[in-house]
């Protein structure tokens, strides 16, 4: 499998290339199960978290292990916006993504217990990557309609033109 390396404060990891659209070819960045990496990540984003920050929120389901990491430097709690419905969800948020990059219709899922937590917050947003924007615009829509305001938005990764207005560590290309 051909791989693309990625060297992130002194961490190094040859990342698998998939093809999600004939002829481009794109690094994919797992932040599951890598706590070394994870953690590189998060000390390059951490000085970006504003001091007044309440909450993180992101989606499920890579970004989560990112999210933990800056939520646990910056003694934060996080909240995750789901991909599906789950049983236990009561009057959730619900709010459809506009992606390019997905190749499929996607909807995020935000139970109405974290919309409380939302209320009147300052939070961060959190993403692996950032190809079109629009699962971060998504979230963001999601914490507006819970009430709360968007302090920041921070992803690991971003690829093409999608980014904007987002702190990110570093570009990934397309090949």
């Amino acid at each position: 499998m051909e791989t693309y390396p990625i060297e992130i404060g002194g961490v190094t990891r040859h990342v698998p290339l998939h093809e999600p659209f004939p002829g481009v070819r794109l690094p994919l960045v797992e932040f599951l199960g890598d706590i070394e990496f994870v953690r590189a990540v998060a000390n390059e984003l951490v000085n970006k978290v504003p001091e007044d920050t309440d909450l993180i929120v992101t989606a499920e389901t890579s970004p989560i292990p990112l999210a933990h990491e800056l939520a646990a430097a910056r003694d934060l709690s996080y909240i995750v916006a789901r991909k599906r419905r789950r049983p236990y969800m009561v009057d959730p948020l619900i709010q459809e993504v506009e992606s390019l990059t997905l190749g499929a219709g996607e909807v995020l899922w935000l139970d109405r217990r974290y919309t409380e937590r939302i209320l009147n917050k300052n939070v961060v947003l959190v993403m692996d990557v950032v190809a079109s924007g629009g699962t971060m615009q998504a979230l963001e829509r999601l914490v507006h309609r819970a009430g709360g305001k968007v302090a920041a938005r921070l992803a690991g990764f971003h690829q093409g033109n999608g980014a904007e207005g987002i702190e990110t560590v570093a570009e990934l290309p397309m090949l």
